[in-house]
């Protein structure tokens, strides 16, 4: 099995990177090797490369700079995206590509199911659906992973912001009123490696929501990160318009995972299981 990896330096490329090369021949790319703003580039790319899987970990992901930045998202969430697709479908092969619980609006009062109607509040979101419909027109052969809250042991991410900041101030106000299920990168790349792993994957291709097991707010996850570490700053719970922010985020990004626990009978671990994976990375 040939498989191409994009954004290998990313918080779940880097996982991937270390996932997929138990499954076959792996190329890693980052940026300087595979970019995926040279649209012209990406066909011939793939075809000198002809490998039977493309993973695209590869994503511009600052959710409030995009809504100063749209055309600098649309270009790498979805031109490129679409791109992409065309090009794997060219050679018949595969491609897995990340979206987000950022494309729904939140305003559904249970966890989001692949087939409800997507409704991004901003930028970020809507470049990212516009990548998923880019792939869906392409024809490739493809799976969508939707996944949220994402984190790793690396990166600029929530988790690290929050250890940041308790150092350096006497008090952290943190939304408790956005709801989610915060997602180690590492879990993410495990569970993709495990699903390309399993046969017939051919006749399981399409979107599947891929997130922790469990719930909680961001204040829940930095009050988990902070007791885990030992680290006693005060945490005060704050509504989201006494935090605001470039772009509007979703009271509810819960995702049901039920799809793919049918189809490939996997689940990822609790939020708390991820989070404590992660911190020991850390040490």
């Amino acid at each position: 099995m040939r498989i191409l990896l994009t954004g290998r330096n990313g918080q779940v490329g880097s996982a991937l990177a270390r996932c997929l090369e138990l499954l076959g021949a792996l190329r890693a790319f980052d940026r300087q090797g595979f970019d995926l703003l040279d649209l012209k580039s990406i066909g011939s790319k793939i075809e000198g490369e002809k490998p039977d899987i493309v993973v695209n970990a590869a994503a511009y992901t600052a959710v409030d700079r995009a809504e100063r930045e749209r055309e600098a998202a649309f270009d790498v969430n979805a031109r490129a995206v679409g791109e992409l697709a065309r090009a794997v479908k060219s050679i018949d092969g595969l491609l897995v590509h990340f979206s987000t619980d950022f494309v729904f609006d939140g305003e559904k009062p249970s966890a989001y199911v692949e087939s409800d109607e997507p409704r991004p509040l901003n930028v970020y979101g809507e470049s990212k659906l516009e990548g998923e419909r880019a792939i869906a027109a392409s024809g490739c052969r493809h799976l969508i992973f939707r996944t949220s809250w994402v984190y790793a042991p690396k990166g600029r991410n929530f988790m690290h912001a929050i250890l940041a900041a308790a150092k350096a101030q006497p008090e952290l106000r943190v939304v408790n009123d956005q709801h989610g299920a915060p997602t180690s990168s590492l879990d993410i790349a495990a569970a993709v490696a495990r699903v390309l792993g399993m046969p017939g994957l051919k006749d399981r291709g399409g979107l599947y929501h891929l997130s922790a097991g469990g719930e909680t707010t961001w204040y829940g996850f930095a009050k988990a990160i902070l007791e885990a570490k030992g680290i006693g700053t005060p945490l005060v719970p704050i509504r989201s318009d006494e935090y605001p922010t470039a772009a509007r985020r979703p009271k509810n990004s819960r995702l049901s995972n039920a799809k793919l626990a049918a189809t490939f009978g996997l689940a990822l671990p609790d939020w708390r299981e991820g989070l404590g994976a992660v911190l020991r990375a850390l040490d």
